[in-house]
């Protein structure tokens, strides 16, 4: 039933190495060490112990009977047994985890804050019966393994005494069973063998009945997720959204006119789900990481990205019988699948099932889709590669381009976006109003100079450092210290239009193509190379997402270019005296370290930092993602004050910041919160300990 999805599969070389990588590595367990081992161990165990069960069918006639050259081999028998006795502890010890963690009581983790995180076990939601299934499967398979190989033991004693060189781990369970008779140790060797083969057997038919069943297919499936995953080295799929493909193309401004009145946008029915997306969620294990980490999940709203995730495979294999019916009447009726379905009766009374039927609302709810901030934390965690943003995108493109339903707000700022090149709709001749009370002039391109390419930087301001009080402060900070370290810079003033970030992560892509055309338009008029960047959204934007457009550009975070300033010399701080010293937490930004690896330099200009329980790939979001800076969501508790309760938990004093909408719904958090606790930029606070030194100084 998938769609295309270029690029999946080469380059070749590079995506068989990372797939060897990922599983020789199990790298993607990420502050799991114990379960990564015994995970590890459970999975080598199951392609070598697969030459045990042809054994095991020769041995119900001969229990004697052994693998021509391997059976008498001692390094061969060594690994058998190596692996047989680490499977079994393995598989024992995931059983338990997943026990200790299921029990909702136990399960709970009470943060510094007082706030429970997760608020309810991350197999919450799973489908208990298959895991057990499994584990049952795989702890009696290598015990039977581990009883054969010690009957083997005592059964061979008589004839030709057997070495504990063959059975090194084995040889005394056998010692047990030296009383036995022939007979006996013979039918306990074939008794354990038709155990084992039923077990192994009975396994492969129950997955090929319940081809949704994740937690047993993935151990295939995953191994083609990993290799068709977006990035050929392995970095996960964060930073810049996918492409819109319209028939296998990417959609671009100048062939919007030209799309076929039927064209879909977006993820409307299980048919238009790539076939990469539709991987995805047959390959899902339900080991709920990606629900573990989910701030929307955490405070309490609708969204978990397993349950989104194993929904719509659960719905994809309920629809996937009707649309091979639908395929045989396709002669009949001419394409509309669910009306051949409803006329031949295969739906009976439930049009909401089959290719055609529609995911939003009744397979996937509104609350759901909106929830999502897009931080990223699902994808990062996942153990196996799943894309789930790319599925939260798809859908929300179908319902604003296809189908006009949103969150009112959104309205407002689609309109604004459209209208004044900026989110709230505000006069772009304000957009330097920000540098009015600066000691000096900051030169506008096209105003001041014709190119850019006469100053070492163009300062991308951004909507909210242009617009908002806060974030002006940190966009005076930034020029300030850029002009103090004799950084020649300039601005595009009102040239400067909104990068399309919140339009885009709000699935309004025809828009966003038209806010970054008309920007790369803009910087390659003014020959604009080096970017320096306040905003982790407009920075990931024009560094990650604009190469697609043709905007090709050095890009460089604030935080990034003060601490090369900072280590240079160019910029020399000076920390405050014990008595004005205040403790300092940091807050990562999303779309600054989770979606770009951008962790050390804001830190390192803070010098001593306090962190929070959760902090850098495990950061919580603060609730300003995926647009929703621009719309309330009014379910559960807020994620803002969530992380502010977490920062003030540290004992700090102030909360650094490194994006401008981070500032904005962290200072509101701490509002809400009566939290007596400053939330200020690390320009800020690095422009203090400067200008300390300046006043040193004089």
């Amino acid at each position: 039933m998938g769609t295309p999805a270029p690029g999946r599969l080469r380059p070749v070389g590079p995506r068989l190495r990372r797939v060897v990588t990922e599983i020789l590595n199990h790298e993607n367990f990420q502050h799991r060490p114990w379960i990564r081992i015994a995970h590890w161990c459970v999975m080598i165990s199951f392609p070598i112990l697969a030459f045990t069960l042809v054994t095991a069918f020769f041995q119900l006639t001969d229990p004697g009977w052994a693998m021509p050259g391997l059976g008498s081999f001692a390094p061969w028998n060594w690994l058998v047994e190596f692996f047989a006795w680490a499977g079994l502890i393995g598989g024992i010890f995931l059983t338990a985890v997943r026990t200790s963690t299921g029990r909702s009581a136990g399960s709970r983790t009470t943060l510094e804050s007082g706030d429970e995180f997760p608020a309810t076990s991350r197999f919450f939601g799973s489908v208990h019966w298959q895991a057990r299934y499994v584990e049952f499967t795989i702890i009696g398979v290598v015990a039977c393994v581990l009883i054969i190989r010690g009957a083997e033991y005592a059964y061979l004693a008589d004839s030709e005494p057997a070495s504990w060189v063959q059975f090194p781990t084995t040889a005394w369970i056998g010692a047990l069973l030296g009383g036995l008779s022939q007979d006996t140790l013979g039918w306990i060797i074939t008794g354990s063998a038709i155990v084992k083969l039923a077990l192994s057997l009975s396994w492969l038919v129950v997955i090929g009945l319940v081809p949704s069943m994740g937690v047993a297919w993935h151990r295939f499936l995953a191994i083609v997720n990993v290799y068709a995953q977006t990035n050929p080295d392995g970095r996960p799929a964060l930073g810049p959204l996918p492409e819109l493909y319209v028939d296998g193309r990417p959609l671009r401004m100048d062939t919007v006119e030209d799309l076929d009145e039927d064209a879909t946008l977006g993820y409307g029915t299980v048919s238009d789900i790539s076939w990469k997306g539709l991987l995805d969620t047959a390959t899902c294990t339900e080991c709920g990481r990606c629900q573990d980490l989910c701030p929307a999940w955490n405070s309490n709203k609708p969204l978990s990205p397993k349950l989104l995730v194993t929904t719509l495979r659960d719905h994809a294999f309920a629809s996937a019988p009707f649309a091979k019916a639908a395929a045989s009447m396709e002669d009949v009726h001419s394409g509309d699948v669910l009306g051949a379905l409803l006329e031949a009766g295969a739906l009976g009374d439930n049009p909401d099932r089959g290719p055609d039927a529609p995911l939003m609302p009744n397979v996937i709810t509104p609350d759901v889709l909106w929830a999502c901030t897009m931080c990223g934390a699902c994808v990062d965690q996942c153990p196996v590669d799943i894309e789930q943003i790319d599925l939260v995108i798809g859908l929300r493109r179908h319902q604003v381009l296809m189908e006009s339903a949103f969150p009112s707000e959104l309205g407002k700022m689609f309109t604004g976006l459209e209208n004044k090149g900026n989110p709230w709709g505000l006069n772009p001749r304000k957009r330097l109003d920000w540098a009015k009370n600066l000691d000096f002039d900051v030169p506008q391109v096209g105003v001041d100079m014709e190119s850019a390419a006469d100053v070492d930087y163009l300062f991308w301001v951004g909507c909210a450092g242009a617009y908002d009080d806060r974030a002006k402060k940190t966009s005076a900070a930034v020029a300030e210290l850029l002009h103090t370290a004799g950084v020649s810079f300039a601005v595009l003033g009102d040239g400067e239009s909104c990068t399309g970030d919140p339009a885009r992560r709000a699935g309004n892509e025809v828009l966003f193509q038209m806010l970054a055309e008309q920007n790369i338009d803009t910087l390659n008029e003014v020959g604009a190379t080096n970017i320096v960047v306040s905003c982790a959204h407009c920075f990931n934007t024009i560094a990650k997402e604009y190469p697609d457009l043709g905007g090709h550009y050095t890009v460089v975070h604030h935080t990034q270019l003060l601490n090369r300033l900072v280590r240079d010399g160019r910029l020399t701080p000076v920390a405050p005296s014990p008595e004005e010293r205040k403790t300092i937490t940091f807050h990562d930004p999303c779309f600054l370290g989770r979606h770009n690896n951008i962790y050390s330099p804001p830190r390192e200009l803070l010098g001593d930092v306090r962190e929070m329980e959760l902090n850098r790939e495990r950061a919580m979001c603060c609730g300003a993602g995926g647009a929703h800076a621009f719309f309330e969501d009014k379910n559960g508790t807020s994620i803002s004050g969530m992380r502010t309760r977490q920062a003030v938990a540290t004992g700090a004093d102030v909360i650094a910041t490194a994006c401008p909408f981070c500032t904005t719904m962290l200072t509101d958090g701490a509002r809400s919160e009566n939290a007596d606790i400053e939330v200020k930029d690390v320009s800020l606070l690095l422009l203090e300990g400067v200008k300390r030194g300046q006043r040193g100084q004089d």
